[in-house]
């Protein structure tokens, strides 16, 4: 089974500052350890809400880290300080827009100002780059999906959809506990 890279930001003025505890990072590697089979090496960062310093830290995780999964949290929003999504754009080659399509509508499901959130998905080199929200639950829900009562899928997570784009770009075959999140592969 192939190892995977995955570099892990956490977007948070007042978390990087000692403010309050990082709740994002914990989140996205415990979701991350159960959903993920693959052995996982996770490079990760706490920092402000700076875009400079976010496209900067995008741009090393992917060209000199070499990570093929780059997740984010927090910074999506519309106000001033939220602008996680304008650095990994300045840094994108392609932009992947059902991936933010998809948070915000696993999001709505839950909340009615999910449409305030401007979550989006790239491609930079042999990454693939997906900004998060930065609640623990909504990073949850958005790489796992709605399940019903029965715990059958009603809305798809992003995370379904990830193995085979990572794939696409040139990264490792993602293998998925089925339980947490069933990678989609078309039928070869």
């Amino acid at each position: 089974m192939q190892q995977i890279k995955i570099g892990l930001v956490s977007v948070s003025d007042r978390a990087s500052q000692g403010v309050y505890e990082d709740k994002g990072l914990p989140s996205l590697k415990e979701w991350l350890d159960a959903a993920v089979i693959n052995p996982k090496i996770y490079i990760e960062h706490l920092i402000p809400d700076e875009q400079a310093l976010i496209e900067k830290t995008l741009i090393e995780l992917s060209d000199k880290e070499g990570c093929s999964l780059i997740l984010t949290t927090g910074g999506t929003g519309p106000y001033p300080r939220d602008v996680t999504p304008d650095a990994t754009l300045a840094v994108a080659d392609r932009l992947m827009p059902g991936f933010g399509e998809q948070m915000r509508q696993v999001s709505l499901y839950f909340v009615p100002t999910a449409i305030l959130s401007r979550q989006l998905g790239v491609i930079r080199k042999n990454s693939l780059i997906l900004n998060l929200p930065g609640r623990p639950t909504a990073i949850k829900e958005t790489l796992e999906g709605v399940r019903n009562k029965e715990g059958e899928i009603v809305v798809h997570g992003i995370f379904s959809a990830v193995p085979l784009c990572v794939d696409a770009i040139g990264g490792p075959f993602i293998e998925t506990n089925p339980e947490v999140c069933k990678a989609f592969r078309p039928k070869q």
